[in-house]
């Protein structure tokens, strides 16, 4: 009956089962270096004594544990569960607290998963044979749809100014009526624009500005790419590679083109030279210019770049009206650091996060970037794969901690990634199914070529029997790893990058506590 009385038991320990995860938790956070914490946390002061950090510290984790991330959501859970009750010894913080503290906590929460690590692997935790490195795009706290290009935020700038400067006029002739002038005392000034929006927009103003710098000199280091290219070409110096668009690319391909019919005359004159000469000459004879698949080549790439520049001198004649296409560079303005970021399902406002996972699926490395491409991440979270294991190793002695091979899929591949300094690895070339299909057809045995490239050793390797066993480890190991994480967060609260890295550790953190005691649980 609901109206029954019961005795509850007088000691919270006795709530709880002894192997659940708060009292794991708790243990935790005891072992822990908080100092970081209590060295800006307000012990004293006026008014009612400060929450413990290490409470709110425990309660975060084992929130986050539990995919409650919401600060308001874990205040009304600390008045109804029982673990939550627990946790806050029945003294529950209020929402704003909670917040609070995950705010200015932020930067210690970087050290705490590097600590969690050590415990993991004092625990026998982290295989490190394989060490597969993967990303996932991760919403922010933003829409996709407060994007705005640079005019729009120019225009809001120049009303925000105007809107401060009519305030003081205002304030300014209240004053000279009154005769008092206590600038200091304006509530306007302090209490004004509490969402920050005028703050963010000019944020985001700087933003644009940025982009705007960056690919203004990403175009001036094109150009002079360009522009060596083709000099070298009308030189007469072969060149490697696809003509690049731009202004360049048709005088380049013309150049290529006599190039090619230069080299080509220059067999036909010096096979008619012999015949004149009464010897015979050694092999096929040369085809006639027109014939020449090389020269024929030349001609068609001389073709398309024509094409390509009567269809750029005829583009602003198509071009679509300017009101009706989205600007180039835009900028959120909830969080200006954010940017667009295409899914399978379609674009998100968010971040690309990229972490590495152990062989028993322990992050060891996270990552927070706001390029959609992958490619430039793999150097700087092998290595600190690698310095993670080496750290741990040096701790421990355990041959588990030496890092074997990186895997990672095609996203990360490049000719820098495959020869950068670092422990061995494998990268996917394509798409799974094609290197699947490509490996059965074609199978090799036994080690590269001696003077095989970076490349073509890799691709030796994924054809090989035990490089597609090896391979295979990379999607067991990281998928669901980054599927228990994203279940964990898989959304931000937290605005700006620095803060987005701060959530994402913690989270990677509640993420190994859970690996830490259900493995304590199965011994």
């Amino acid at each position: 009956m609901r109206d029954q009385v019961f005795l509850l038991p007088p000691d919270m320990r006795e709530w709880l089962s002894e192997d659940h995860l708060v009292w794991f938790v708790l243990e935790i956070v005891d072992q822990l270096d908080r100092s970081a914490l209590h060295a800006w946390h307000p012990h004293l002061g006026a008014g009612r004594a400060a929450y413990d950090p290490d409470m709110l510290l425990a309660l975060l984790i084992y929130a986050y544990c539990q995919g409650v991330r919401s600060s308001r959501q874990i205040e009304r859970l600390c008045g109804t569960d029982v673990a939550f009750r627990v946790l806050c010894a029945q003294d529950s913080p209020d929402h704003t607290t909670i917040a609070r503290f995950r705010a200015e906590a932020g930067e210690a929460f970087t050290d705490l998963f590097a600590q969690v690590l050590m415990i993991a692997a004092q625990a026998g935790l982290g295989r490190f044979g394989t060490v597969a490195i993967d990303g996932t795009k991760i919403a922010a706290n933003a829409s996709v749809d407060a994007n705005r290009g640079q005019e729009w935020l120019a225009r809001r700038a120049v009303g925000i100014v105007a809107e401060a400067e009519g305030r003081d006029a205002v304030e300014d002739a209240a004053a000279a009526q009154t005769g008092k002038d206590d600038r200091s005392d304006r509530v306007g000034v302090k209490v004004g624009d509490r969402t920050r929006r005028a703050e963010r927009i000019r944020a985001a103003a700087e933003e644009v500005a940025a982009q705007q710098h960056r690919r203004a000199r990403a175009d001036e280091e094109h150009e002079e790419a360009a522009l060596a290219r083709r000099r070298r070409s009308e030189n007469g110096q072969p060149v490697v590679g696809r003509i690049p668009n731009g202004p360049h690319r048709l005088a380049e391909a013309r150049a290529h083109l006599a190039r090619e019919i230069a080299a080509h005359q220059a067999k036909l004159d010096r096979y008619a030279a012999l015949i004149a000469a009464g010897k015979k000459p050694m092999g096929r004879p040369p085809v006639p210019m027109d014939d020449s698949t090389r020269v024929q080549r030349a001609r068609r790439v001389v073709g398309n770049a024509e094409a390509a520049a009567e269809d750029s001198a005829s583009e602003d004649g198509r071009r679509v009206s300017s009101a009706k296409r989205l600007p180039n560079m835009v900028a959120n303005t909830t969080d200006p650091t954010s940017r667009i970021m295409p899914t399978r399902k379609g674009y998100l406002q968010g971040y690309n996060a990229h972490v590495a996972v152990t062989g028993d699926q322990l992050i060891v490395a996270v990552h927070l970037g706001q390029s959609t491409n992958d490619q430039h991440c793999f150097p700087p979270m092998m290595r600190t794969a690698q310095q993670v294991a080496a750290r741990l190793h040096t701790r421990t002695g355990n041959a588990c901690h030496v890092i074997g091979t990186v895997l990672a899929d095609a996203g990360y591949d490049s000719d820098a990634n495959l020869t950068v300094a670092g422990p061995d690895r494998l990268i996917a070339l394509g798409k799974g199914r094609d290197q699947t299909r490509t490996a059965a057809a074609e199978p090799v045995h036994g080690p590269p070529p001696a003077d095989a490239s970076p490349r073509e050793a890799n691709r030796h390797r994924l054809r090989t029997p035990e490089g597609r066993t090896l391979y295979k480890r990379r999607g067991a190991t990281v998928e669901p790893g980054i599927g228990n994480l994203k279940k964990i967060l898989d959304r931000f609260l937290r605005r700006g990058l620095a803060n987005a890295t701060g959530e994402l550790h913690l989270a990677a953190t509640a993420f190994n506590l859970l690996k830490i005691h259900r493995a304590a649980q199965a011994t």
